[in-house]
């Protein structure tokens, strides 16, 4: 069981995330760019990790728990796409082969990604 100590600190790294997202928003309204504000404000906060500005372990369990909870906030929009029956025409077809090929191309290059850092952390723990 979660204690409310944890409960509180995801909930305070999960709002510090947000803070980024701001940032974002607030370069994003400056600064006309093609970029989704989201997107900027990861790269604030990976730059902001880098820099050591930021530290790790202020993010670390709220990102956990985002992760871990990312499937679910995917099902809404899953379950809204049977609502349209043009997704069985040819376009439909063509954009389902395209969400199912970027899917797996994702999670490949996720899988990738978490596996070098599994095993730098392991080297350095070592």
């Amino acid at each position: 069981m979660i204690s409310l100590k944890n409960i509180l600190i995801i909930a305070g790294q999960i709002l510090f995330l947000h803070v980024f997202l701001f940032i974002g928003m607030g370069i994003k309204l400056i600064v006309s760019i093609p970029i989704p504000a989201s997107m900027i404000g990861l790269i604030v906060l990976f730059i902001a990790l880098r820099l050591k500005i930021v530290k790790i372990e202020w993010v670390e369990k709220g990102a956990a728990w985002l992760l871990a909870e990312l499937l679910l906030f995917f099902i809404p929009s899953a379950v809204g796409i049977v609502n349209y029956n043009e997704i069985l025409n040819l376009k439909g077809i063509e954009t389902v082969l395209l969400i199912a090929i970027s899917t797996f191309i994702v999670m490949g290059a996720t899988g990738f990604t978490a596996e070098k850092i599994y095993n730098r952390k392991r080297r350095l723990n070592k």
